[in-house]
C-alpha cells in the first residue's frame, strides 16, 4: 500500500523537522479538505498567497480559458503576451505614476534580487541597506539582506555591502548616506510578527533617502493586493518608494512576483548589458491571467471596504487572558501570546481541531492569521472560537 506521509519525507527535500503533514485531497472555499474527508478552516491562506480563497471559480475559469490559448511560448519580455500586457496596465492605472513599469518574475524573493540589481545599476553604488528582523527571500541576494544573522550564518559568505539598520529607530536612518544604492524594507514586518511603522517612521525614511539620492524600495510581497484594505501598503502609508515588490497575494495561489519602476529606470536593463536581467518562466501567461483576475474583482469589488470591519470582528473575539496582544493590522495579524511555548501548543492543536493557523521566522511567541480575503464574520468567530477553548485547555 502507498504510505503519502513516508514518500513524502523521503523523497521531497524538508525544510522543517516537524511539518504538520496534512495530507490533502481538494481545497474550496476557505476551507482545505484532508483525505480523509476532514474540514479545515484556513486561517493561513497558503502564507497569505491564496488571497481569494481556494479554487475560487473567477480564478480557475480565466487558468482555464488561457490554458485554452496557449501556456509557455517564450521567455520573458521577448513575445507580445495578453495576460502579461494587460497585467502591466492595470497596474499601472493603479499605481502612482512614478511606478508605471513592470517586470514579472516567478516568485516575491525572485522581484527582491531583481530590484537590488537595478538599484544598483542605477545608482553604480553597491551598498544594500535592510533592517533587522526583516524577511526577503531565501536565494543569495534575498538572504544577503534578511535581518536574522541565524537563517544566514551557514551560508556566507553572502552579497557584499549589506547593513541593517533597526526597523522604527529614526536615528539609524542617519546611516543612509550619499554612497547607499537603496534601502528595502517591508512597510510591515513579516517575519517578526507583523511590526507597523511608529511615529512617522516610513516617512522619515522616505524622506532621508531623497536627501541622500537612496531608492527606496518597498516589499509588498506580503502586504499586496488588499491585504492592509488597500491595493498596496504604499496607499496605506501614503509614501511612494521607488522600486515595488509584489508577489504572494496577487497570484490568487498562482506562482507569481513583480518588480516594478517607472519605464526610465527598467530601460536600465535593457542595455550595457543587454538582457540586464532574464527570466525563462516569469510572467507566465496562465499565471498573468490568474492574477489579472484577482486584480480586476478586487478593482469592481467591495471586498476591500470590508477588511477593516474583519479586522475588528478578529479584535473583538481575540480577547484572552493568554494573549497579551494583536499586531498588525488588516487581515495581516499575530496573536502574541504571554508564554512563547503557548504558540506551537495552539497551532498543532489548532489543526487537529478543524483550524489551520501557522508560525513566525522571527517571533517565536506569535501565531499567524492571515486568511482568504474571501473570509466570513461566521468563520472568523469560529475560528477564533476554537483557539479560545485551546487557550482555555492549555
Amino acid at each position: 500500500m502507498v504510505n503519502p506521509k513516508k514518500i513524502f519525507k523521503k523523497h521531497q527535500a524538508q525544510t522543517f523537522p516537524s511539518p504538520s503533514c496534512l495530507a490533502v485531497k481538494s481545497a474550496k472555499g476557505n476551507y482545505i479538505i484532508d483525505i480523509k474527508n476532514k474540514k479545515y478552516l484556513d486561517f493561513v491562506a497558503g502564507v497569505s498567497a491564496c488571497s481569494l480563497g481556494h479554487s475560487n471559480p473567477i480564478i480557475i475559469n480565466e487558468i482555464k480559458s488561457q490554458i485554452d490559448q496557449y501556456t509557455h511560448v517564450m521567455v520573458y519580455g521577448e513575445y507580445i503576451q495578453e495576460p502579461q500586457y494587460k497585467l502591466a496596465q492595470m497596474l499601472a492605472d493603479i499605481l502612482p505614476e512614478n511606478l508605471n513599469c513592470t517586470y514579472f518574475t516567478n516568485s516575491g524573493t525572485e522581484a527582491i534580487e531583481g530590484a537590488i540589481k537595478l538599484a544598483k545599476r542605477i545608482t553604480k553604488n553597491s551598498e544594500i541597506i535592510s533592517f533587522k528582523g526583516s524577511y526577503h527571500g531565501s536565494t543569495q541576494g534575498s538572504l544577503s539582506i534578511m535581518g536574522n544573522e541565524n537563517q544566514k550564518s551557514n551560508y556566507r559568505p553572502l552579497i557584499p555591502d549589506c547593513k541593517q539598520l533597526v526597523f522604527n529607530n529614526n536615528k539609524s536612518l542617519l546611516e543612509i548616506t550619499s554612497k547607499t544604492a537603496a534601502v528595502v524594507v517591508e512597510p510591515i514586518q513579516g517575519a517578526t510578527g507583523f511590526i507597523k511603522p511608529k511615529e512617522k517612521f516610513i516617512e522619515k525614511l522616505r524622506k532621508r533617502c531623497d536627501e541622500t539620492n537612496t531608492l527606496l524600495i518597498f516589499d509588498e510581497i506580503q502586504t499586496c493586493f488588499g491585504r492592509l484594505g488597500e491595493f498596496f501598503a504604499l496607499n496605506y502609508f501614503n509614501v511612494i518608494p521607488d522600486i515595488l515588490c509584489i508577489a504572494k497575494g496577487m497570484g490568487g495561489g498562482m506562482p507569481i512576483g513583480a518588480f516594478i519602476s517607472s519605464n526610465k529606470n527598467m530601460n536600465f536593463l535593457t542595455d550595457n548589458p543587454p538582457l540586464g536581467h532574464i527570466t525563462t518562466f516569469g510572467g507566465h501567461p496562465v499565471n498573468c491571467a490568474a492574477s489579472l483576475a484577482v486584480l480586476k474583482y478586487l478593482k469592481n469589488s467591495n471586498i476591500m471596504k470590508k477588511i477593516k470591519i474583519k479586522e475588528a470582528i478578529f479584535r473583538r473575539e481575540l480577547v484572552h487572558e493568554k494573549i497579551s496582544k494583536i499586531n498588525g493590522c488588516g487581515l495581516m495579524l499575530a496573536i502574541v501570546l504571554k508564554n512563547e511555548k503557548h504558540s506551537k501548543i495552539l497551532v498543532e492543536e489548532a489543526l487537529n481541531k478543524g483550524l489551520i493557523l501557522f508560525y513566525f521566522l522571527n517571533a517565536k511567541d506569535s501565531v499567524r492569521v492571515t486568511p482568504p480575503l474571501t473570509i466570513n464574520e461566521k468563520e472568523i468567530v469560529k475560528g477564533c472560537l476554537i483557539i479560545k477553548n485551546i487557550l482555555d485547555n492549555i
